[in-house]
C-alpha cells in the first residue's frame, strides 16, 4: 500500500465526499476539496482544521461540466499543495427520471455531471499525474454500472457504466505501459446519503460504515472493488448474469 499524503476530492461538500474528507483529515492527510457549494466547503475546511491543525486544506468552487475550469482548478490546487498524489473523482448527481416522461432536463443534467464531468476531471488529473509519472486516480462509479437500471435510475446507471468503462480502459493503458500511476474503479453499493434518500432497499448500508469501507478500500488501491464488500462482492457478479426479471429485485 502506497501512502498518499495529498488528496483531491470532488463533490466534497456533502455525502460520501464529505465523509472521505473527514476520514483522511483525521489521518493527517492534506486535502484539496472541490464542489459547487463553496460556502459549505469553507465551513467544512474550518471544522477539519480545528480538529486537525497540522494539516492543510484548500477549497475551490467547481462545476465539473466546465472543462476549462476543471483544468485550471486542478492545476492551481496541485501547485498550491506541492503536488497532489491522489485524485478522487467523486462529484455526481442522481437527479434522474423515467425516459420519455417529460423530464429530459433532469436526465441531461445527470449525464453532463456524471459522464462529461468525470471525463473532464479524468483529463485534467491524468495530465498532471502523467507529468509527474506517478500517483493514484480514483473513479467513483456505482453498482448501478453493472446492469441497466429502470425508471429514475436509468440514466444514472448508464452514466456510471461510462465511468467504470473509462476507468478500466485507462488502467489497461497505463498498466500495460508499466506506469506508476494507479487507477482504481470503485463501485459503491447503497450507502445512506442525501443522494439516495428516496431509495427503499434492505441492502442500504449505514453511512459511517459505508464511508469507512470506502476509505479503507481506496487506500488499498485495488484495480476494481465493490463497496461495502458484503453483500456486493457476492451480488455484483450475479447482477451481470442473472435474468433481468431476477436481477431487478436487487437494484
Amino acid at each position: 500500500m502506497t501512502d498518499r499524503h495529498t488528496i483531491l476530492i470532488t463533490g466534497a461538500s456533502s455525502g460520501l465526499g464529505e465523509g472521505m474528507a473527514r476520514r483522511w483529515a483525521g489521518r493527517g492527510k492534506n486535502l484539496a476539496l472541490c464542489a459547487r457549494r463553496l460556502e459549505r466547503l469553507e465551513e467544512l475546511r474550518g471544522e477539519l482544521l480545528a480538529a486537525n491543525p497540522a494539516i492543510t486544506v484548500a477549497v475551490r468552487e467547481l462545476d465539473v461540466t466546465d472543462a476549462d475550469a476543471v483544468e485550471r482548478v486542478f492545476g492551481e490546487l496541485d501547485a498550491e499543495l506541492g503536488g497532489i498524489d491522489r485524485y478522487v473523482l467523486n462529484a455526481g448527481l442522481g437527479k434522474g427520471a423515467s425516459i420519455g416522461t417529460g423530464k429530459a432536463h433532469a436526465n441531461r443534467e445527470t449525464a453532463m455531471i456524471n459522464a462529461v464531468g468525470v471525463l473532464n476531471q479524468a483529463e485534467a488529473a491524468a495530465a498532471l499525474l502523467r507529468g509527474r509519472g506517478k500517483g493514484h486516480l480514483v473513479f467513483i462509479s456505482s453498482v448501478s454500472a453493472l446492469r441497466g437500471m429502470p425508471k429514475s435510475q436509468n440514466t444514472y446507471g448508464a452514466t456510471k457504466a461510462f465511468v467504470s468503462s473509462l476507468a478500466q480502459g485507462l488502467y489497461a493503458e497505463l498498466d500495460s505501459a508499466g506506469s506508476d500511476i494507479k487507477v482504481t474503479d470503485i463501485l459503491p453499493g447503497y450507502i445512506r446519503t442525501e443522494l439516495n434518500r428516496s431509495v427503499q432497499t434492505s441492502l442500504m448500508a449505514d453511512y459511517d460504515k459505508g464511508v469507512d469501507a470506502l476509505v479503507r478500500t481506496i487506500d488499498a488501491e485495488p484495480v476494481r472493488a465493490l463497496v461495502p464488500a458484503w453483500p456486493w462482492r457476492l451480488l455484483g457478479p450475479l447482477l451481470t448474469i442473472l435474468p433481468e426479471k431476477v436481477s431487478r429485485r436487487f437494484v
